[in-house]
């Protein structure tokens, strides 16, 4: 009988796509969908909810609420949103030694305004008159609120704590709250927006998912390592 020691078997990652799959695909489906009932009268067919709605925004205008919604207007597209913001959180990651992280956020920000603007085009829709702000053409989907939805998940997926998802959550409605305050797009672009952003970033976790665990199971134990280390140097 053998007293050496039974050897451990090898730690594997497992992780389930089939979740993320599904969501990514239905959310898509849904935006597609949507669009197609929004521009059902060639681009111009509005709900009711979105009358309404745009009618509230335009009454609760003050010049705070337009400074905020400016803002959150830079913030989520132009310059900093389409460069500074997802180059920079990729420069964050790789210092912090993150790269399939780095990568899944440059490339889940560049596929989420990739099809924004395909549905942007396929469907055509008109912004409403009381626009305040410059924009692109179409009105659905909300490019502004997509970048915030795929930014939510993203950070979600690499930070996976639920204060971080509500962060995510709160960021992603006052983005498409700030979009119809100032008038560039209709409630309904909003939710598409939305949708369109999280299936993106929920299809693109479920193609990196393996290498996105593996990185964040080997970099928490590095993390504590660090911290053990500086509390012992301290000593």
């Amino acid at each position: 009988m053998s007293l050496e020691p039974a050897e451990r078997p090898a730690t594997r990652t497992r992780v389930s796509r089939r979740v993320p799959i599904i969501a990514g695909v239905v959310s898509l489906v849904l935006a597609v969908l949507l669009g197609m009932l929004v521009t059902a009268g060639g681009g111009e067919n509005r709900f009711a909810v979105d009358e309404a709605w745009a009618e509230l925004m335009v009454s609760l205008r003050t010049p705070f609420g337009e400074w905020f919604a400016y803002a959150m207007n830079a913030l989520g597209g132009g310059f900093i949103g389409v460069f500074v913001v997802p180059i920079g959180a990729a420069i964050v990651l790789l210092i912090v030694r993150r790269p399939w992280g780095a990568l899944y956020f440059i490339v889940a920000s560049a596929a989420s305004a990739g099809v924004v603007q395909v549905l942007k085009h396929l469907f055509g829709r008109v912004r409403p008159e009381d626009m305040i702000v410059v924009s692109d053409f179409g009105s659905f989907p909300s490019g502004h609120v997509a970048n915030a939805a795929t930014i939510a998940v993203v950070v979600g997926v690499l930070v996976p704590r639920s204060w971080v998802w509500v962060i995510g959550a709160v960021y992603t409605v006052l983005m498409a709250f700030s979009r119809t305050y100032l008038g560039a797009h209709w409630l309904t672009d909003t939710l598409g927006g939305a949708l369109a952003g999280v299936g993106v970033a929920l299809l693109l976790w479920a193609a990196l998912a393996l290498p996105l665990e593996r990185e964040r199971v080997a970099w928490r134990p590095a993390l504590t390592r660090d911290g053990t280390r500086r509390r012992n140097d301290a000593k």
